[in-house]
């Protein structure tokens, strides 16, 4: 008796296992512990070419299964962001629901009408050093964000834009 239970523990085990590993749930615990992702809370949209739009993923990797996809230029609201991905949810047209999307693949256009520019700061503070002035209604690069914050990239420098200086639509100029 003692060794049918010992074999139906293992193979129970075994069975658990198995199904961790094929569902991609060893992916999300491996990125929750080795990454930490930061809350955010911006809209990007997305610039992907691909005619089939962007993936959106279960998870933070290309390991994980597609949810679904985004045609290009429609918004996301980025929530959350680890390593070179993003979490997005409320998607203006295509996937609905929430997933992740690699973060190379969203953009951002800045504000600053009626003025010169906005400025790109060196960390998540105002009070941080002013890297770079970047023209109004110009494209930058998303490389990340943190609360209201985007971390971008404009002909090579980079830095923090503040949210009164993001416009996450592709096709309007958020004035």
């Amino acid at each position: 008796m003692k060794n049918s239970i010992s074999k139906l523990v293992i193979g129970l085990a075994f069975s658990c296992i198995s199904v961790i590993l094929n569902t991609g749930i060893a992916n999300q615990i491996s990125l929750a512990k080795s990454t930490n992702s930061q809350k955010c809370d911006i809209f990007a949209y997305v610039t992907d070419t691909d005619p089939q739009g962007l993936n959106v993923r279960s998870g933070a990797s290309t390991d994980n299964i597609i949810l679904g996809q985004i045609p290009i230029n429609e918004t996301v609201q980025v929530i959350s962001a680890a390593g070179n991905w993003v979490q997005i949810t409320n998607t203006s047209d295509g996937f609905q629901g929430t997933g992740w999307v690699f973060v190379s693949k969203l953009g951002l256009t800045t504000r600053g009408y009626g003025t010169n520019g906005v400025d790109l700061y060196a960390s998540t503070s105002q009070q941080s050093l002013k890297v770079r002035r970047i023209p109004a209604n110009t494209v930058v690069k998303l490389l990340g964000c943190q609360g209201d914050k985007a971390q971008v990239e404009y002909q090579g420098v980079k830095g923090w834009l503040t949210k009164e200086d993001q416009c996450g639509a592709a096709l309007t100029s958020c004035s």
